[in-house]
């Protein structure tokens, strides 16, 4: 019974606690609160628009992000060092979540797709 005890008060030690923040997609445009605070946080991404998207996340530099020689998405092979997380393309009406741990600082959420960063599929998190 002790041992039974003591097994249990361990796991209820490990767990935390993250903060959800959620983030919608739609053609064209992604809509995600602009602040949140620094640690472990959970992005629970809904797709709500008639095509598959992704979310890609970097820390932002303060430039336009690079574009491929195609001319339509974005150089994820330039973005490399700077990328916190990654969701691969979701179905129409699906609900993704993908979990981080941010550090203070600027960073810009978007979807890769072909035309959807150009389109304006992306936007900027604030994390203090």
């Amino acid at each position: 019974m002790l041992l039974l005890l003591a097994l249990s008060g361990c796991g209820g030690a490990a767990q935390t606690h993250q903060a959800v923040l959620r983030v919608t997609e739609r053609d064209f445009r992604i809509s995600a609160p602009k602040r949140a605070r620094s640690g472990d946080l959970v992005l629970s991404v809904h797709n709500r628009g008639p095509d598959a998207h992704e979310l890609i996340v970097v820390r932002e530099r303060g430039a336009r992000l690079p574009l491929r020689r195609d001319g339509s998405t974005v150089s994820e092979e330039e973005l490399e060092p700077i990328i916190v997380g990654t969701l691969e393309p979701g179905k129409p009406g699906s609900v993704r979540k993908l979990r981080l741990h941010l550090a203070p600082g600027r960073y810009e959420l978007f979807c890769n797709m072909s035309g959807h960063y150009l389109g304006g599929m992306h936007t900027t998190l604030v994390v203090g």
